[in-house]
C-alpha cells in the first residue's frame, strides 16, 4: 500500500496528493499534524528514505531557527523534535515497498509508481 504524509495547507503536499489521485493507484492518507508519526514510525520513514534524520527538517521553520538552529543535536534528539513540532517535517512524504522519497518536486513521486 501505497502512503503519503500529507499536510492539506502545503502546496507541494497537495501536489503529490493531486499526482497520486492521478496515479489510479490505492494510496493511504496520513495527515501527519493531526495524526503524528511516532518515534519509531518516524525511524521507519528515515530508514525508506535512506537519509539521516536532520535531512527530514524543514530548516526554514521559524520553530526551527527560533529553538534549534547551530546547535549541536543527536539523532535522537531530532526525533523527539520533530515529533514535538511536526510542522518541522518535510513533506510530501510518500512510502511504497519500503521505498520512499520526498516529493519536492512532485514528479519524484513517479520514481516509486513505476
Amino acid at each position: 500500500m501505497i502512503k503519503i504524509y500529507h499536510n492539506p495547507r502545503c502546496r507541494k503536499s497537495r501536489e503529490g496528493l493531486e499526482l497520486l489521485e492521478n496515479s489510479g493507484k490505492e494510496f493511504e492518507v496520513i495527515r501527519y499534524l493531526e495524526d503524528i508519526p511516532t518515534k519509531e514510525e518516524l525511524r521507519e520513514i528515515i530508514a525508506c528514505l535512506g537519509i539521516s534524520p536532520e535531512l527530514l527538517v524543514r530548516k526554514n521553520e521559524a520553530v526551527w531557527k527560533e529553538k534549534f538552529r547551530g546547535k549541536l543535536l543527536s539523532d535522537e534528539e531530532i526525533l523527539d523534535i520533530m515529533q514535538a513540532h511536526p510542522k518541522l517535517i518535510e513533506r510530501p512524504i510518500v512510502i511504497s515497498n519500503r521505498k520512499a522519497v520526498i516529493g519536492r518536486p512532485a514528479d519524484t513521486i513517479n520514481t516509486l509508481l513505476k
